[in-house]
């Protein structure tokens, strides 16, 4: 491999790895995404803000997300939440704002 092909190369895997997104940690409650926007008032699936988010993901085929009050977040991984529907949690992991998915590495109460 000549010198300007390994300069290429080694170029072209720094602006790579620049581009990928950032690990982040971001903090809210698990809800689903019928209710996230309006709350479990509008369902209300059970007699608490846990049971209504796991009903309606069961029964209404809703996603699991995180909401801060500001933002609803999609989630990748969609068995993790069950444990910790309706609790306030921290989530590490990237945001893919395209789709303003967190491609989630883990999830742990706050």
């Amino acid at each position: 491999m000549t010198y300007a092909a390994r300069l290429l190369a080694g170029l072209l895997s720094v602006v790579a790895l620049g581009a990928a997104p950032a690990t982040e940690t971001f903090t809210g409650t698990i809800s689903d995404d019928i209710c996230a926007n309006g709350g479990h008032e509008q369902m209300r699936m059970g007699p608490t803000d846990a049971e209504c988010t796991v009903a309606c993901v069961q029964e209404h085929d809703a996603a699991y997300v995180l909401t801060d009050g500001r933002h609803v977040y999609h989630l990748s991984d969609q068995r993790t939440p069950r444990m910790f529907a309706g609790q306030a949690v921290r989530v590490v992991g990237t945001l893919d704002a395209k789709t303003n998915t967190i491609q989630v590495e883990s999830i742990t109460g706050a």
